[in-house]
Order: structure tokens, then C-alpha cells, then sequence
């Protein structure tokens, strides 16, 4: 029995009698890509972003073509087919997806660099190591996504002690607390809404809410002198990502304002110097309308 690979003739049954263990090895990397096949469909429809979806589709367009060539040699040195099994499920959510993909893509670089060793064939050399390659590269985009989840986690955690959610979560608050949770916030909201105007252009909205902000963070300043508390770093800019739509643009300022008031009620709750219950009042009441004309933008939007 003779098969045909890149134009060469080839004893298909002495190659199976005397090199058994190189076959079953091609068997399982078809198993393998039909599992990678079938796990990188699920983790694009899971991906958290349009340009991550469209990364796991091109990876898995690659899995698809070694599919195919794995099982061309398989049938050609067998004059067999080959069976198609998913030999291990991929998990259900995201983040043990892509992270159970980068080990897995690992494995497989050196798996096919030893298939590649042990075949004499040339083309079958050429062709698992031109997959290795591959594999090599998909584990590194799959790191990529996972050092992006893990920078989102720690942003979400900073995110969490900055400004009114800092505010909301803490135990107990001190005046120094208050001042600095304030100005965060007011920092916070203000990046949020030049964010939104260098995106949208000119909304009349934010471009009036956008300077009271910036009148609220001029009130708050000289407490800070009067009760010696140091200035907060503004890192608010970094905390601030950009709506997709303007309709998102409104509910983030709606939720924003929500926040916002919600921090100055529980600082209004406290026994307060009355310069500082005066100027936490003043701004608390600007916010309600801030959110008031929010709630009227999203309506339109």
C-alpha cells in the first residue's frame, strides 16, 4: 500500500508496523486541535472586547489549519481516517479559559517539536514545526489577554478605594478621609467628562456639568489648606475608559452622580466643621441636578 505526501511515495503499512508511537502521536494532535477548535468558539463568544474576539478567531483559524494538514498525513501514512474526539473540556467561563489555553499552547510547542524530531519525512518535519511556531505565538497572545485581566484586577481594586466607592466602602471616616474621598471624586468626574466631549465633541451637557466640576474642586481646595490635610495625586485619568456610545455616556454620568451623592449624604451624616458641612452640602445639591439632566440626556439618547 502507497500513499502520496509532497510528491513522494511512501510505504504507508512498514511505516505503521515500525513507527507506531509516531502515528498515535499524530492521532493525538488531531484530537487536540479538534478540541482547540471547539474550546477557542467558545472563548470568542466570551471574549471581553471586539479586538480580543477577533484575535481568538484568527488563533483558531490556525488550529483549523492544522487540523486539516495533521489529518491529511495521518490518512495518507495510515490510509486511515482519523477519529475527531475533544479529549479535553474547555471551562466554562473566560479567565480559566485563556489561562488553561496558554498551558495548554505550551504543552503543545514542545509536543510538536518532538513529533517533528522523530519524523523522517520532511514535509511532516516542516509541517509540525511551522505548527509549534504557531502554537508558540497563540501562547503568547493568550498570556497577553491573561496580563490584561490581571492589570483590570488591579485597577478595579484601586478604582475601589478611590473617590465615592473608596467613600462607601470604608468602615469609618475621618475629616482628612472626606476631603481627599471629595476631591477624588470630583477629579474623577471631571476626567470622566472631558473624556466624553474629546470622544463626542461638543455636548452642552457635559460641557456644563464638565465646569461645575471643576467649580466644585475649587471649592474644596481651600479646606484642605484650613484643616492642613496633604492634596491627593490626580490619577483620575487613568480610572476613566471611553463609552462606547453617547447613550453609554449618560448612564456612566448617571451612575457617576448617584455615586457621588450617595458619598456626600454619608459625609452629611457626620458631625462636621460648618464650612465643610456647608461646601459638602452646596456640592451635594449641584450633583442631584447634575443627575437630573443625566437622566434627561439618556432619555433623549
Amino acid at each position: 500500500m502507497y500513499s502520496y505526501l509532497n510528491g513522494t511515495q511512501y510505504n504507508a503499512y512498514n511505516l505503521v508496523q515500525t513507527d507506531t508511537h509516531l502515528l498515535a502521536d499524530i492521532q493525538k494532535a488531531i484530537h487536540g486541535e479538534y478540541s482547540a477548535i471547539a474550546c477557542y468558539a467558545s472563548l470568542a463568544e466570551m471574549a471581553p472586547a471586539k479586538d480580543v474576539k477577533e484575535k481568538i478567531v484568527e488563533i483558531r483559524q490556525d488550529e483549523k489549519r492544522h487540523f486539516e494538514e495533521f489529518s491529511h498525513i495521518y490518512t495518507n501514512l495510515s490510509g486511515q481516517s482519523p477519529d475527531y474526539t475533544i479529549t479535553e473540556e474547555c471551562p466554562e467561563n473566560y479567565r480559566a479559559g485563556i489561562e488553561f489555553a496558554f498551558k495548554d499552547e505550551q504543552e503543545t510547542v514542545d509536543f510538536y517539536l518532538d513529533i517533528a524530531d522523530r519524523a523522517d519525512d520532511p514535509y511532516i518535519k516542516d509541517r509540525f514545526r511551522r505548527a509549534a511556531a504557531d502554537e508558540q505565538n497563540h501562547a503568547v497572545w493568550f498570556m497577553f489577554f491573561i496580563s490584561k485581566l490581571r492589570n483590570r484586577d488591579i485597577e478595579h481594586r484601586q478604582i475601589e478605594n478611590f473617590g465615592a466607592k473608596g467613600a462607601l466602602g470604608a468602615a469609618a471616616l475621618t475629616l482628612p478621609q472626606m476631603l481627599t474621598y471629595a476631591l477624588q471624586d470630583e477629579y474623577l468626574a471631571q476626567a470622566r467628562y472631558e473624556n466624553v466631549l474629546a470622544t463626542f465633541g461638543d455636548i452642552r451637557t457635559f460641557t456644563q456639568i464638565k465646569e461645575a466640576e471643576r467649580r466644585h474642586i475649587q471649592a474644596l481646595l481651600p479646606l484642605f489648606e484650613r484643616y492642613q490635610v496633604p492634596l491627593p495625586q490626580n490619577i483620575a485619568q487613568s480610572f476613566v475608559s471611553t463609552p462606547d456610545s453617547i447613550k453609554a455616556a449618560y448612564q456612566a454620568g448617571v451612575q457617576g452622580e448617584i455615586e457621588n451623592i450617595s458619598m456626600y449624604d454619608r459625609f452629611l451624616a457626620y458631625n462636621l466643621p460648618f464650612d465643610v458641612r456647608t461646601v459638602f452640602q452646596q456640592v451635594r445639591n449641584a450633583s442631584v441636578n447634575h443627575l437630573a439632566a443625566f437622566e434627561r440626556g439618556l432619555a433623549r439618547a
